[in-house]
């Protein structure tokens, strides 16, 4: 966080909600899976209502799904993709690589 003048803190989400790094993980993770959900959607030029169809759900839920939805589950997403026909290994493409870091 940095202090501006008048009180005012310049900070991030993260500053803001008082989020801890685990929080943000967590979050950003299901917010990559949900860009795959909808990018591997229109590879295979589904239409919502469609992949809707395939996991007998109703497109309202999978637009949902795709924006992220605080009422969608990870597993949900995991368990979409699946459906659509990726594997782990493809799925993890949708995480950028992991830095070390030093302890």
């Amino acid at each position: 966080m940095k202090k501006l003048k008048k009180g005012w803190v310049e900070g991030g989400v993260q500053d803001f909600l008082n989020l801890s790094s685990a929080d943000m993980a967590y979050i950003e993770t299901k917010l990559a899976l949900s860009r795959r959900l909808r990018l591997e959607r229109e590879t295979r030029n589904f239409t919502q209502t469609e992949l809707a169809h395939r996991l007998g759900t109703s497109q309202s839920r999978v637009a949902k799904m795709e924006k992220g939805d605080s009422s969608v589950s990870i597993d949900l997403l995991l368990q979409a993709m699946f459906h659509l026909g990726l594997t782990p290994r493809q799925l993890a493409r949708a995480f950028p690589p992991v830095q070390p870091t030093h302890a």
